[in-house]
């Protein structure tokens, strides 16, 4: 008796996490541009962190920039986002998919970092090997005496 009514406990609470908390709207951003979105949200609110002066003397404001970059208001995206975080494995997915993006791309920027610091180290080599060359003296020749 006592695990059916455990049963029925679990089976009305997986009924209940099913349930639909807000409706789909209608102008809902896609997941695919979501992910995107919250990427260059991401990017951009590191930027601000770093270099908030650049960013107001060239008078940005960062969020006003993604949203018209992706052609979206602010209103459209809270609405998009609330109803993807009323579905938990849907934004878990969206989120997921944007720290690996990003990942990737902080992997690949520094790759391209080793890449250009190996240029500037083998740049620098080269130039101090350069003004070595030229504060060596070149060794007196010796001049031939004949008989």
């Amino acid at each position: 008796m006592k695990s059916f009514r455990i049963a029925i406990l679990v089976v009305l609470f997986l009924a209940a996490c099913g349930e639909k908390l807000i409706e789909k709207p209608e102008n809902l951003i896609p997941k695919d541009k979501m992910v995107l979105i919250l990427q260059e949200m991401a990017l951009i609110n590191a930027a601000k962190g770093v270099n908030l002066g650049i960013l107001k003397d060239n008078g940005v404001e960062p969020t006003t920039y993604v949203f018209e970059k992706f052609g979206i208001d602010s209103a459209q995206f809270v609405i998009s986002d609330r109803y993807y975080a009323s579905l938990p494995a849907e934004y878990e997915t969206i989120y997921i998919e944007v720290e690996a993006s990003l990942e990737a791309k902080r992997i690949a920027l520094e790759q391209e970092k080793k890449i250009t610091d190996s240029l500037k180290l083998l740049e620098s080599k080269r130039n101090k090997e350069g003004v070595l060359d030229s504060l060596k003296t070149k060794p007196a020749t010796v001049k031939e005496s004949r008989p």
